[in-house]
């Protein structure tokens, strides 16, 4: 199938047209028009090659709404017509331990990215959803439940997933207190989320001015995270803070805020951070861990959950050609707080 997208050609090239052949139906496939893709901060940092795994030319995008337009003949989940989602995976082994139990973003077999991946049958490499169409294995396509905004709910594919899986494996509630660090695209998911959960929601930011923000997206409070007073108060009183953070920045203040038995999780940062102090961490057992997306079961859980308490991402709609001023402002934190793209901006 021939197509158009938007692809860097290097780490130093902008993003423009290209076209391009997406694979021909296999069985279990369904082809798709994308209708909305989501702009995520690893679209920037893949095609940056910021992790040196990158291979040129690459599509990026992996928060993606599509309409059905065909599918093959072993289909059973989907019909022509249908909106389905499709986030940052579209295959792994499926049989490895942590495949059968719907985990397969960390599939042992490697799972294959929707971009920057390769395809397991040919060897080729995937391409992402800034562009006009994509072919899928029905099996990481998601439905999009009935009420749920599909111009909206692209960020839940990368966004939505990689902090709603965390208050999920952590079993918040109602009665959790919950700390969230940054307020951006992620950030302000994981509020949504554990405020529609039932959790006491806090928000802590490096400057003031984020209160009215936090206020309308759930938190109950906002801390500055340089207030020294304010931190020393805060500890011992939370259950679980997500760590938004996409930088190397130090860990060490939020520490001492976690209850016994508390944990820290990193949703942000991949790679490095400051070095921890393991003081905090020996006298309260506290932890640091980590969270990747979801597996396909939990995201439909995920999808399913916010089409039943009206829980959507704040968006702002661009579009194609206007990618490399959003990949600029969403570097100077300058959106509120997911930018979506209107594929149909892009022409055949």
């Amino acid at each position: 199938m021939q197509t158009i997208g938007y692809a860097a050609q290097s780490a130093t090239t902008p993003l423009a047209p290209w076209g391009f052949e997406r694979r021909e139906l296999r069985g279990d496939d369904l082809a798709l028009e994308i209708l909305y893709c989501g702009v995520c901060h690893s679209d920037l940092h893949a095609a940056r090659n910021d992790w040196g795994w990158t291979r040129y030319p690459i599509v990026p995008g992996h928060e993606i709404v599509g309409r059905v337009t065909a599918i093959g003949p072993d289909v059973t989940r989907h019909a022509v017509g249908d909106h389905v989602a499709v986030g940052c995976l579209v295959d792994s082994c499926g049989t490895c331990d942590h495949c059968e139990h719907d985990l397969e973003q960390y599939c042992t077999g490697g799972a294959t990215g929707t971009y920057g991946g390769v395809d397991k049958p040919t060897g080729e490499p995937t391409q992402g959803g800034y562009s006009k169409h994509l072919v899928v294995r029905e099996t990481f396509a998601l439905r999009i439940p009935a009420g749920l905004d599909v111009a909206r709910a692209a960020p839940l594919l990368c966004a939505g997933i990689t902090t709603y899986s965390p208050l999920r494996t952590w079993k918040v509630g109602p009665g959790t207190r919950v700390g969230v660090v940054g307020l951006g695209g992620l950030g302000h998911m994981a509020v949504k989320f554990a405020a529609a959960m039932g959790a006491e929601v806090t928000v802590f930011s490096r400057t003031p001015g984020k209160e009215a923000d936090a206020a309308e997206l759930g938190a109950g409070r906002v801390i500055i995270s340089s207030d020294k007073a304010a931190m020393k108060a805060a500890r011992n009183s939370f259950d679980l803070i997500i760590d938004t953070v996409p930088v190397k920045h130090d860990l060490n203040p939020y520490m001492p805020l976690l209850g016994l038995d508390g944990t820290l999780v990193l949703v942000g940062q991949i790679g490095p951070v400051d070095e921890p102090h393991t003081g905090p961490l020996v006298m309260g057992r506290r932890r640091i861990s980590g969270s990747a997306i979801g597996g396909i079961a939990e995201t439909q859980e995920m999808l399913d959950f916010c089409a039943e308490n009206d829980v959507l991402p704040d968006v702002e709609m661009i579009r194609m050609d206007e990618i490399s001023d959003a990949w600029e402002r969403m570097e100077r934190s300058d959106v509120r707080y997911r930018f979506v793209i209107d594929m149909s901006s892009l022409a055949v």
